[in-house]
């Protein structure tokens, strides 16, 4: 039986199936959530204008990755769900690892997407695998 669930959520179609999924067995064991939305650290750029420019993007990204997370809230909260959420930045892996660690989570829910193609995987490899490695609990991949 799972007491604390904690989601990652990044709004895409495979997240928003990670929701549903983690919605209903939040329902079905009673267990609390709790939601995180990860984005990449930004990177850093030379030179003032550039470095100027960059902190008006991570900026937006902030903004962005805050609209996600109030999403997935918004529609956890509307099935009766009482759900805290952060965003959080750094690597996907190692920050929603370190953060059911400290939550004390029994089960993290990531959405995934297969990608079509080697090309396509080799470019855009998942975090997926690695999470499951990394984890200090069950983790649910939800596969759209």
């Amino acid at each position: 039986m799972y007491r604390k669930i904690l989601l990652a959520y990044d709004g895409s179609e495979s997240g928003q199936k990670a929701l549903l999924d983690c919605r209903d067995i939040a329902q079905w064991s009673q267990a609390s959530l709790a939601l995180v939305a990860v984005r990449p650290l930004p990177s850093t750029l030379v030179g003032y204008d550039v470095g100027y420019f960059a902190g008006e993007l991570d900026e937006v990204e902030r903004k962005r990755y805050r609209q996600v997370l109030d999403e997935g809230l918004q529609r956890l909260r509307g099935c009766g769900f009482q759900v805290e959420g952060e965003v959080l930045a750094g690597d996907q892996v190692e920050v929603i690892t370190g953060y059911a660690r400290r939550i004390g989570a029994d089960l993290i829910v990531v959405g995934h997407k297969h990608l079509d193609g080697w090309a396509a995987r080799w470019w855009r490899a998942s975090s997926s695998p690695a999470l499951i490695e990394h984890a200090p609990c069950s983790v649910l991949v939800a596969i759209s």
